[in-house]
């Protein structure tokens, strides 16, 4: 067995599980980089459209997963400038907080939260570095198209290692040598050589975000795990969204980041069906500009995923 692929199974055996419901909204996002405001804060160009999709989903009753790198800790020392330059994002997140409808998850770029970073804004929140979405209640007897006239509930409760159906969540950096193990030096790199470089079109090779092969070998990685232990996996951390589809090598998702060009990507579990959606900026006919969903894959029955 390779690395990475102990690694992985010791994220699941360790994962914290959470109820899966029919009646419950799940939105899932990663990698939204949220900097101190400069020049260097990805993040900043895409907050009003971050802000205008997380009030949509506070309003809508969503639970709300943060699959890690929420906040830009590799580049920024001080939590406190963050907090002070994108004071409206966490006064948003601390209502998910108070009823109890938000989870993070840590990863390599805000690795300190593991350690105990205080976020005063979020007293004794746990911050995991994996979570288990496990199939919880009894979800409706309903025929689900394209699964051969069977209902909900035809795939076994009690599956391999115990465990009932669900979806592990995690970061990604779990596959990733230098985003994992090296990360002390890594970092090192990407504060004091690659963050300067940046401002001359240099891209960080170390970065599975910016180096497509790198991109191409994580995700690999995470698609052949989930097919090998038939077990759906949702992740970030390449940046790339991602939504399997049948015939490929295993149930394996990619909610995207919050950093791409003018867009924010995210993951919806709504009623049993899984749908990747783009939160943009566009001109409507009286060309105001306004903040629209876009549907990029699916839906898709959860029910394909656990049987």
């Amino acid at each position: 067995m390779r690395r990475y692929e102990k690694r992985i199974d010791r994220v699941l055996e360790q994962a914290k599980i959470l109820p899966l419901r029919w009646d419950q909204s799940y939105v899932l996002m990663s990698d939204c980089h949220r900097g101190d405001g400069n020049w260097n804060d990805n993040f900043a160009h895409n907050k009003t459209i971050y802000l205008a999709a997380l009030q949509e989903y506070y309003d809508k009753g969503f639970v709300y997963l943060e699959l890690g790198d929420g906040d830009e800790l590799w580049e920024n020392r001080n939590m406190a400038e963050i907090l002070e330059k994108h004071g409206e994002v966490f006064a948003l997140l601390k209502c998910f907080y108070c009823e109890q409808r938000l989870y993070m998850l840590y990863g390599n770029h805000d690795l300190k939260k593991k350690k105990g970073l205080l976020l005063p804004c979020f007293p004794d929140i746990p911050v995991y570095e994996s979570v288990y979405l496990e199939k919880e209640g009894n979800w409706r007897e309903e025929v689900l198209q394209g699964s051969g006239g069977r209902k909900w509930g035809g795939a076994p409760e009690t599956p391999e290692k115990g465990r009932r159906p669900g979806i592990l969540l995690m970061h990604g950096h779990q596959g990733d040598l230098w985003n994992e193990r090296l990360w002390y030096l890594t970092r090192f790199l990407v504060r004091y050589l690659w963050r300067p470089l940046e401002q001359l079109g240099v891209k960080d090779p170390t970065s599975a975000a910016k180096n497509y092969r790198k991109k191409e070998r994580v995700e690999k990685r995470m698609a052949q795990w989930a097919k090998k232990n038939r077990q759906a996996l949702i992740a970030g951390h390449t940046h790339r969204p991602y939504f399997s589809g049948e015939g490929e090598e295993g149930w394996y998702f990619n909610s995207g980041s919050g950093v791409h060009p003018y867009s924010v990507t995210a993951l919806e579990i709504v009623r049993g069906k899984i749908v990747l959606v783009k939160w943009c900026q566009a001109p409507d006919c009286n060309q105001y500009v306004r903040v629209e969903r876009e549907v990029l894959a699916g839906p898709l029955a959860l029910e394909r995923l656990f049987s």
